[in-house]
């Protein structure tokens, strides 16, 4: 591991545990025991790392969906594709996941743009997927923003329930969550 990746691993856990703003450079070096001056050879700024974090993971959930996208499958399918795309990321870096849901409004400039087109992108490309399982009769003719703002809703907080609970094994929480998700938590004898 590069000096530099020692830097953003060290700060995924103190911006996790304490917030971006509330994280100084100085913190970051003391965590380190580095001289505060020295991180500067390796990072330019603290926003620098929010960036590369919150990119990096927008950027690896935006060629997930290209994937998504081109399999010729039903709706119902691609949606698993993503729920399972969502957690497998939760499971490995739960860290970056807290970040990128927490502190993403704290990038400025063109990260910021970024991100957003990135992030609006996905919802979209999500929201269409649903929209053409609603049509072609694939899920409940349910309002598409609701079943949206459902599923996103779950996955982005997914981390902060996972965390507490890491005992649950990833393949259950898997088959779970794509379960509840797509098909409800009505057992088929009470309906």
């Amino acid at each position: 591991m590069t000096r530099r990746q020692e830097i953003i691993a060290s700060a995924k856990t103190l911006f996790r545990e304490r917030g971006y703003k509330s994280v100084s450079m100085r913190d970051l070096a003391k965590v380190m025991n580095f001289k505060a001056a020295s991180l500067y050879n390796h990072i330019s700024s603290k926003e620098e790392i929010l960036s590369e974090i919150t990119l990096n993971l927008a950027r690896n959930f935006t060629e997930e969906m290209k994937l998504v996208k081109q399999i010729e499958a039903d709706s119902v399918t691609k949606l698993e594709a993503v729920i399972n795309h969502h957690i497998d990321i939760t499971l490995k870096n739960p860290e970056a996941i807290a970040i990128l849901n927490n502190d993403w409004m704290h990038l400025e400039g063109s990260h910021f743009e970024e991100f957003l087109k990135l992030r609006n992108a996905y919802e979209q490309d999500l929201r269409h997927i649903i929209e053409y399982g609603v049509n072609n009769g694939e899920l409940k003719a349910n309002n598409v923003e609701v079943i949206l703002f459902a599923m996103l809703s779950t996955l982005r907080t997914l981390h902060s329930w996972y965390r507490k609970r890491s005992g649950v094994n990833g393949q259950q929480l898997k088959n779970d969550i794509t379960e509840i998700l797509l098909k409800g938590i009505i057992d088929k004898k009470h309906s």
